[in-house]
């Protein structure tokens, strides 16, 4: 008997919970202005696959907010299982859809690898022991497609007493053998930093690591700094043949500045096939930088760049095979360095928000603009910009649109 109070007690507290929690979504949402995209130029439709994620600022208090379909819906609305799966990438919602079962517990877009065939998944589980060592281990999963087969296990990383922390950074499929990019940080026990980029090649049949190669080590001491970062993907899961790695190197000066060591720093490139990494020419005529180059876009053969040099903003295209720059699309957006931009290379098309510049005198930010054009040509498609319909308790007040990332489906 007491076993079923238990279970009704705990079932109404639930009850409660959730509905408490709708009683505050509704009084917290109310007042909340609502932010659309006014159309200037071209066809609305276009907006279709565009997230925008944003903040609201009023005062010290931020509130998330998602523009979608050209329509505001805040965190505080959301439901409560929404909110459970909110930080989701919409293409891993995507893989859970069509693969539920296989996607239990695995959240992050750049350990997949995808093709018709095949869904493979890498991660790497680690946590320090008693001893103070560290202590990693793979978890590996195959999913063939066609008949829905399954293959899970878990393998040791292999040094792992060296190694402070990895991340994944690509999973391909070569030859029926499991090919893992991570970076690692590495112990080295003094006052020295150590960061490296590994591959591991892993035998799916025999559920083993059949090599650890390290493709780059870099050793240095403060003030001296070594970052490694890779160019976004535009497609993380899917097969490529290559991917790219900037190596920026620096020094910090005490006065708390920064400064490059352009002779130093360049673009790499890593070839899965040849297992050969070099390093990338960068055209000097075309002036395609290295600082441009570490932050564009890739698809595993083109590299987009975003190019703030003139009045204009331009979109380079360059080719990763034959290391020239094929295009040189000019955006009809004047350039703005006081103002962040957010770009995304999807469907043929540029997406490209600009915004965040705050007017320090009235403390409120200008409308972000968008502008989604013709990747090759240039031509726009779509132009526009926020506007907020404020709500009778926020007219007068004074309110900030913060942007935080653009995602295009």
């Amino acid at each position: 008997m007491k076993r079923y109070i238990c279970s009704i007690i705990i079932g109404m507290v639930v009850i409660l919970s959730i509905g408490t929690y709708y009683v505050k979504v509704a009084s917290s949402a109310s007042g909340l202005p609502k932010y659309t995209l006014k159309t200037l130029e071209g066809s609305d439709k276009e907006l279709d696959p565009i997230i925008i994620n944003a903040s609201l600022e009023k005062g010290r208090l931020y509130e998330p907010l998602t523009i979608e379909s050209n329509q505001t819906t805040y965190g505080s609305e959301k439901s409560y299982f929404e909110s459970l799966s909110e930080n989701y990438d919409f293409r891993i919602e995507r893989l859970i859809k069509e693969h539920r079962s296989f996607m239990r517990g695995k959240v992050s877009i750049d350990s997949f690898y995808e093709d018709d065939d095949f869904l493979a998944y890498a991660s790497v589980n680690s946590e320090f022991a008693k001893s103070g060592k560290m202590e990693a281990e793979f978890d590996i999963a195959l999913l063939e497609k066609k008949g829905e087969e399954e293959t899970s296990f878990k393998i040791e990383l292999p040094d792992q007493e060296r190694i402070m922390n990895t991340e994944v950074r690509d999973v391909q499929l070569v030859h029926s053998k499991l090919q893992v990019l991570t970076m690692n940080d590495v112990n080295s026990n003094d006052e020295k930093q150590t960061i490296e980029v590994h591959l591991y090649t892993i035998d799916l049949a025999n559920k083993k690591v059949l090599s650890d190669k390290t493709l780059l080590s870099e050793t240095f001491t403060y003030p001296n700094q070594v970052d490694l970062e890779m160019p976004i993907d535009i497609a993380p899961s899917q097969p490529k043949n290559m991917v790219l790695i900037s190596l920026i190197k620096g020094v910090n000066h005490e006065d708390g500045t920064y400064e490059y060591k352009l002779n130093e720093s360049k673009l790499l490139s890593y070839h899965y096939e040849t297992e050969k990494i070099e390093t990338v020419k960068l055209p000097k005529k075309e002036s395609l930088s290295l600082d441009e180059a570490k932050s564009g876009y890739v698809d595993g053969k083109n590299l987009y760049a975003v190019d703030t040099k003139s009045d204009k903003y331009h979109i380079k295209t360059f080719d990763l095979s034959s290391q020239t720059i094929t295009n040189d699309t000019e955006l009809d957006l004047a350039v703005n360095k006081k103002e962040q931009y957010f770009a995304a290379i999807k469907n043929g098309r540029v997406y490209f928000l600009l915004g965040n510049e705050v007017d320090q005198d009235s403390l409120t930010y200008k409308p972000a603009q968008l502008l989604i054009a013709d990747l090759k040509t240039g031509k726009t498609l779509y132009k526009g910009e926020t506007v907020m319909k404020a709500t009778n308790k926020e007219n007068g007040k004074k309110i900030g649109f913060v942007i935080d990332d653009l995602k295009v489906k």
